[in-house]
């Protein structure tokens, strides 16, 4: 399964802009976007003025780091999203906010979507009773994400449920933190994304 290795901090500092990609220390002084606003690079330093392509392309690219996709699984998403009913854009967004990574992180189980990736894949999390190890799995409205009973004295998991209340639970989503449970009461909306995503950029990229 391909995924990126690198360091997280360095797409973040390329694009600009905090992406959230490292959990709590995005949240501190050590976070690499304050530290060195620049980005990467020996030449990272040069201001470049960037607009059309570049602009779509660093659009395309920022919400695929966000989101821990690859370029040949974002395609096949903004496909899905083309063909489905209502705005192409919206749509895209609201498959990568269903995606089973994503709402383990966005209910607190972990600090980053990255380590909630790690966390399905080894099995942690049950969907609707069954477990299911596939990060890419699409949860739908009703669906309820539990904590399987083996994984619930995980002390980095009951530590990301007790710092998750400061970052705030989606309204799409509903946390019962003492059963370790989560469940799914409406699918996504544009609004629910709170991120800086101008889908239209990337709508216009794929339309060429």
């Amino acid at each position: 399964m391909a995924r990126y290795t690198g360091p997280a901090c360095r797409l973040c500092r390329r694009e600009g802009e905090q992406l959230f990609l490292k959990g709590e220390r995005c949240f501190k002084e050590k976070c690499a976007v304050k530290r060195r606003p620049y980005a990467p690079g020996q030449h990272g330093h040069r201001r470049r003025k960037v607009q059309g392509y570049g602009l779509q392309l660093r659009e395309k690219q920022k919400v695929k780091r966000i989101y821990g996709v690859l370029e040949r699984q974002f395609r096949i998403y903004f496909k899905r999203a083309a063909a489905a009913r209502g705005v192409t854009g919206e749509n895209l967004l609201a498959f990568l906010e269903r995606r089973l990574d994503n709402v383990v992180y966005r209910l607190g189980f972990a600090a980053s979507r990255a380590q909630a990736r790690q966390l399905v894949n080894h099995g942690h999390f049950l969907v609707n009773g069954r477990k299911v190890d596939i990060p890419s799995f699409q949860v739908r409205q009703g669906d309820t994400v539990e904590l399987r009973e083996k994984s619930r004295k995980n002390a980095l998991i009951q530590g990301n449920l007790d710092t998750a209340q400061g970052r705030g639970i989606p309204a799409w989503l509903e946390l019962d933190a003492t059963a370790f449970k989560g469940r799914v009461l409406e699918l996504p909306r544009r609004e629910d994304i709170q991120m800086p995503i101008q889908e239209n950029l990337i709508v216009e990229l794929y339309s060429k």
